[in-house]
């Protein structure tokens, strides 16, 4: 599904994805765990394409997705992703916004979509409303809602539950486990919070200065 060949990522003199070397095959989940700084952010952008990368290549379906001064669009990867903020269009609507990442499907297969995936996320009664009139914890539910909606092979989640209060935690804990158990879909899940990537993820790594291991202790340089 996606490989990763020796990835690294410069911000002027500063390395935030050092020599970084991943597989993840079709429907396999995996969280990156990491303290704030350690580049868990950078390479999730890396893998969406929305950066690109310093060193080298990054392939999706077996097809060179990323390379040194050249990225595949983030629109044409296929992939679902939601960062830490929502990033709901603030002139759309919440079916709108979840509308808009249906783009390029038919018709009348993105409306039967869009009813699917707004009762899958519970968010129908919002379908009106403009995130303006959304509390923080719908904003992320919608946010979700249209990641999903495409049903895309791999998704994408940085940090999605942060701060958010305990209850709604769980909820939207629950809410991604059973779309990706259900579905099929391939997650890559970056947090710092160990409990909560054990029940989303099937594999865990760490990364630390940039870099990747099995071990959430590196060795000092």
């Amino acid at each position: 599904m996606i490989r990763l060949e020796a990835v690294s990522k410069f911000f002027a003199d500063v390395q935030a994805v050092n020599q970084v070397s991943l597989e993840l095959g079709p429907g396999e989940t995996l969280a990156i765990l990491g303290p704030s700084g350690s580049g868990k952010s950078t390479l999730l952008r890396l893998i969406a394409g929305l950066e690109i990368p310093d060193a080298g290549t990054i392939y999706l379906r077996g097809a060179l997705a990323s390379q040194p001064g050249w990225v595949l669009a983030p629109q044409r990867r296929g992939l679902g992703f939601l960062f830490q903020t929502p990033a709901l269009w603030p002139h759309l609507t919440v079916a709108q916004n979840i509308w808009f990442g249906l783009y390029g499907w038919q018709p009348a297969a993105a409306r039967a979509r869009l009813g699917e995936i707004m009762a899958q996320t519970r968010v129908n009664h919002l379908a009106k409303r403009y995130p303006a009139q959304l509390s923080g914890g719908e904003a992320r539910r919608v946010a979700l809602a249209r990641s999903l909606a495409p049903q895309p092979a791999l998704l994408l989640l940085d940090e999605p539950l942060a701060n958010l209060d305990p209850e709604l935690h769980r909820e939207m804990l629950d809410l991604v486990r059973t779309t990706v158990d259900r579905d099929g879909i391939g997650l890559i899940y970056v947090t710092h919070n160990l409990e909560e990537a054990a029940q989303v993820a099937a594999r865990r790594v760490y990364m630390r200065r940039g870099r990747l291991t099995a071990d959430p202790a590196l060795p000092h340089d």
